[in-house]
Parts: C-alpha cells; sequence; structure tokens
C-alpha cells in the first residue's frame, strides 16, 4: 500500500528563471518540486499538475513570467531574472 504524504503551503514560491521561457518538465526539475525529468513526467501524465488553475498534460509545456504551477499542495510562480 502507497501512502503519499501532501504538503500545503498558502504561500506561492518564486522560481527565477534566465531564459524566456521553460518547459514545465525542466521547471519541476528547477523547483526541487521532483527529483527526476522521469517523474516529473509520471506526474505531468497523471493530471497532477495544474498550469494557470488547469491541468496540463503536456511536459514540454512553455512556460514564461507569471505563469503558475501547482503541484503536490505548493504553488509555484515562475519569475524572469532581470
Amino acid at each position: 500500500m502507497k501512502v503519499r504524504v501532501r504538503r500545503v503551503s498558502a504561500e506561492v514560491v518564486p522560481v527565477e528563471i534566465t531564459t524566456d521561457f521553460i518547459k514545465l518538465e525542466s521547471f519541476l526539475k528547477l523547483a526541487n518540486a521532483v527529483p527526476s525529468g522521469g517523474m516529473a513526467k509520471n506526474f505531468i501524465q497523471n493530471s497532477e499538475v495544474t498550469v494557470n488553475g488547469e491541468v496540463c498534460l503536456m511536459r514540454g509545456k512553455k512556460l514564461t513570467d507569471g505563469d503558475k504551477v501547482c503541484f503536490d499542495g505548493v504553488t509555484y510562480s515562475v519569475k524572469h531574472a532581470d
């Protein structure tokens, strides 16, 4: 039997990127939400990730400044480093 513990955070965690966009799978790794791209792929395909409030099944979804990603009870915000 698998037991899954969810973190619940009321605050938004900003994650800085230095490029114009980042793919969803890479973003989850950069934010330290998952340890590997394979795990990110599985969570995305299992409808466990939302982008701007909608379930996203595309691991190559391009995220830009201001996008919000919710995974495992934590909301991450994409921030472009100036």
